[in-house]
């Protein structure tokens, strides 16, 4: 199975302005992306960027990067562009590793490649881990899904889903017993379906819950979700988590 990464950066982060480039341990957040993709089992890795800044720190850290229109609404939008750029075939599968995890184990990216490749019924591959905290359940800025029993998502949301009714109406403040899953934030696709992608209008679900993954399932995609095979920390969203990184990666001493 071959497959290419590519690492959407934008500069313009609502709640972290200029995220790709913050420092951590000395590197700028992109470069650990980059790493950790390029310790995968990947033919290639790009870093695909709408800014001069980004675009310039990837060529001195010694990745290939690749320039994009900044007025892409989605990161994906940004990977289709990158795959008509790179000319792949129809069945080249592509994972979209986002720029802000840094921390993003190599193990998962080629657990989520082969998870598309043998699933000819899915159109996009992703994964997820176990919440295992109350603060996480009802942090916006963890996605939760929810699944059927065949492993393909019913919906992705920032709100606690789904709601334990009965456990939140006697006590809202313990961790309700049950399963909930927190949604990482990568995604395999087929280069056919990124071309399709970009031709949908941005959903009404997809805009409310800022969330681009809910545009495939508006339009009838199957996305096929697994539990990951290592535990992953969370991403980079705002400036509490880039010191949360910082923090962790201070203690391992790297």
């Amino acid at each position: 199975m071959s497959f290419s990464v590519v690492i959407p950066a934008r500069y313009g982060s609502t709640r972290l302005p200029g995220k790709p480039l913050q420092d951590i341990a000395g590197k700028p957040m992109v470069q650990w992306v980059w790493e950790q993709a390029c310790q995968s089992s990947a033919s290639e890795v790009i870093v695909a960027t709408d800014d001069d800044r980004i675009h310039a720190a990837a060529i001195a850290f010694g990745a290939q990067a690749c320039m994009t229109d900044p007025d892409h609404p989605s990161g994906t939008d940004r990977l289709q562009e990158v795959a008509a750029l790179q000319n792949w075939p129809d069945e080249h599968i592509v994972v979209n590793v986002q720029g802000d995890e840094p921390l993003i184990p190599p193990a998962l990216i080629d657990q989520v490649a082969g998870n598309l490749a043998s699933r000819s019924d899915a159109g996009i591959a992703t994964l997820c881990e176990s919440v295992t905290s109350l603060e996480e359940l009802k942090n916006p800025n963890a996605v939760k899904v929810v699944s059927d029993q065949q492993g393909m998502a019913l919906y992705f949301s920032r709100a606690t889903l789904p709601w334990p009714r009965d456990a939140f109406a006697a006590d809202a403040t313990t961790m309700p017993e049950g399963q909930w899953w927190r949604h990482i934030g990568i995604y395999a696709y087929r280069t056919a379906f990124l071309h399709q992608y970009v031709a949908w209008a941005p959903a009404p679900l997809e805009q409310l819950e800022q969330l681009e993954q809910l545009r495939a399932m508006y339009n009838g995609v199957r996305i096929h979700v697994e539990l990951a095979q290592e535990p992953v920390p969370a991403g980079v969203d705002t400036p509490e988590d880039l010191d949360a990184v910082r923090a962790l990666l201070k203690e391992r001493k790297l």
